[in-house]
């Protein structure tokens, strides 16, 4: 059978390749700790379930606007103008199905054939994906690890041409947990603005930010920027709420109409209970949000300094999400291993231990943990991890 050459274009996601191997080494009765999954391990709160449920109670079981309740709109608008000082109308927001889906609409909606993304590396692995399926063609820009993985403006500048639409800025990001600050955000907005590229914000880990850190959002340092990017966020990692399947974006009410108009002919809306928690994930809180920071942050602080104690490990340390992606190359290279890829496999195989390889993310010399797991767990973790680089 043939298949559309988008399609065959992608690569499958390295994160759940890996999460299915341990699973199925945990069926099979082995002790595996998995470090691979990116989302909290906390419970959604309660407040948000109860809210859930009791809309499912109250009849709140059929179809809403394609692009979301308004009142949900409004509790993101809400959102917006209490942590940003940015306004947003009903019609410049799109409610979908997880943030991911968000992404994947605006690409559809925003690119043509062989129009240009810039994709600051190292990457979230479904980036380059999503705007191939839309037609696009990804631009790889190295944020290098001496200047903590992020793109400088010339180096956005060099990287643009007559087909660049649009530049994808993730911060917090997935996987370095590194920041862009106001100063840094701005330099790379006036380059946008100048050569007329859209921005792709995407701000899903924004809540989960430690010392003291301010999230800052490109969006919000003028009038200008705001109207030339769009703002993708959810409640999964903040609210702990991954398969609720809640996201959104913010931006050009145009935009926004047609991606609204793509979901009504593929997904319909958000799954309406779904919505309703969500609303109440906004409204309402019972400080359950702060405390898995504070743990986070805690398990953060407790293994960093461990990690980098490994043998041939080095790790810039993180600002914010629940990452850690340490530059592995020197232990890989001291192992009878050729690629970091293999050694990742060599890994759980023999020490039971699930991390994903950098290689994903663009950055083949690197491995990603997530630390939203038990600090015990994590910490036994890194103990087999370093008994497995010293055999070498």
């Amino acid at each position: 059978m043939n298949f559309s050459s988008r399609v065959t274009s992608i690569t499958p996601s390295s994160t759940l390749a890996i999460t299915a191997k341990a699973k199925q080494l945990k069926a099979e009765g082995h002790d595996v700790i998995g470090l691979g999954a990116g989302e909290p391990d906390f419970n959604t709160p309660n407040y948000i379930i109860e809210a859930s449920y009791q809309s499912m109670l109250d009849g709140h079981t059929k179809y809403t606007p394609a692009a979301g309740l308004p009142e949900l709109k409004k509790a993101i608008s809400d959102k917006f103008k209490q942590d940003q000082g940015i306004d947003y109308a009903n019609d410049e927001i799109i409610v979908t199905s997880g943030a991911k889906h968000s992404l994947s609409l605006l690409f559809q909606t925003i690119l043509e054939e062989g129009e240009e993304v810039i994709i600051p590396s190292p990457y979230w692995v479904s980036y380059p994906e999503q705007v191939k399926v839309a037609g696009g063609k990804p631009v790889i820009v190295e944020g290098k690890e001496e200047y903590e993985f992020k793109v400088t403006k010339e180096q956005v500048e060099e990287a643009i041409t007559e087909n660049t639409k649009a530049l994808i800025i993730n911060s917090p990001s997935n996987p370095t947990g590194v920041m862009y600050n106001k100063e840094e955000l701005k330099e790379i907005g006036e380059i946008c603005l100048k050569h007329n590229i859209l921005i792709v914000s995407d701000e899903i880990y924004e809540k989960l930010i430690y010392d003291g850190k301010e999230h800052v959002s490109i969006a919000q340092l003028s009038p200008e920027l705001k109207e030339q990017t769009l703002i993708v966020n959810g409640v999964s990692k903040s609210h702990s709420m991954t398969g609720w399947r809640i996201g959104y974006t913010a931006g050009n009410k145009e935009i926004i109409k047609k991606m609204s108009n793509v979901a009504s002919h593929t997904t319909s809306n958000p799954a309406v209970m779904s919505q309703y928690g969500a609303i109440a994930a906004y409204t309402k809180d019972d400080g359950s949000v702060e405390n898995m920071r504070q743990s986070f942050e805690e398990r953060l602080n407790k293994v960093y300094t461990q990690l980098n104690d490994i043998p041939g490990f080095s790790c810039v340390k993180p600002q914010g999400a629940f990452y850690l992606f340490p530059n592995v190359k020197e232990a890989v290279e001291k192992s009878p291993y050729e690629t970091t890829d293999e050694w990742v496999t060599a890994l759980l195989e023999e020490e039971k231990v699930a991390v994903v390889p950098g290689s994903g993310f663009g950055s083949p010399d690197n491995i990603r943990l997530s630390y939203a797991t038990s600090l015990e767990q994590f910490e036994g973790a890194l103990e087999r991890i370093q008994k497995f680089v010293e055999k070498y």
